[in-house]
């Protein structure tokens, strides 16, 4: 069982979330939106969750998509992570960057995502629907659900699984939502510090970001195809 919340981990590098979060911190109240978010991703992870342990438990759907996706997805993903570290190092990504500069100016400003629009109105009910519409299953969430499955516990241990399992993979939003329950003032103050070493440190923190999670999941390749 333990080997499954793992992958809760793995699941929560998730861009999406990281993005709908940068949006909601710096609304009129993050705190609002947020907690409507979080209940919305709630909702979808966890019900999926008990549907693929329980309503699909042995009929080998999970069990296929893991074989689809783990490790081969793992491979392709880390492979193209490292590439991408490469080439912001190297910024061999220069013309291209300077082309689609050239590109966005000519054509104006792009209009948000719906996703984005919805967020940036300030409405929690907005944000719960949001939250359900973006918390779709992914490689590493199906893997961790197939584990629970496997592991044969009883029924009250594995919904429990399931439910640590979602909370540690909206991690992303649940460590910012606690700062503004807690100390609101302090958060605002370190998000305006965090953005601006962001701001002032973006390609590097991309590149070894990108090396970090295509070697970790070229390491999770490795260890499951010795432990198959």
């Amino acid at each position: 069982m333990a080997d499954a919340l793992v992958f809760a981990f793995t699941a929560a590098l998730n861009p999406t979330l990281l993005a709908a979060t940068m949006v909601m911190l710096f609304a009129a109240q993050p705190r609002r939106l947020m907690t409507g978010y979080l209940l919305g991703a709630y909702t979808a992870s966890i019900s999926i969750g008990l549907v693929i342990v329980f309503a699909l438990q042995g009929k080998g759907a999970v069990k296929t998509t893991q074989h689809t996706f783990s490790p081969a997805a793992d491979v392709v993903l880390g492979l193209l992570f490292l590439t991408v570290a490469f080439v912001i190092r190297s910024d061999r990504d220069a013309r291209l960057r300077a082309r689609r500069q050239a590109h966005a100016q000519a054509k104006g400003p792009k209009p948000p995502p719906a996703w984005r629009r919805a967020l940036d109105n300030g409405s929690p009910r907005g944000a719960y629907v949001v939250g359900i519409l973006l918390t779709l299953p992914g490689a590493s969430y199906l893997v961790g659900m197939n584990r629970i499955d496997k592991a044969g516990a009883s029924t009250a241990v594995t919904a429990l699984a399931v439910v640590v399992f979602c909370v540690i993979m909206l991690l992303l939003i649940e460590i910012p939502l606690v700062g503004f329950v807690v100390a609101p003032d302090a958060t605002r103050r370190n998000v305006g510090r965090f953005t601006e070493w962001v701001s002032a440190s973006a390609r590097t923190i991309v590149a070894r970001g990108a090396l970090i999670i295509g070697g970790l999941l070229l390491l999770r390749a490795a260890i499951t195809l010795l432990t198959a």
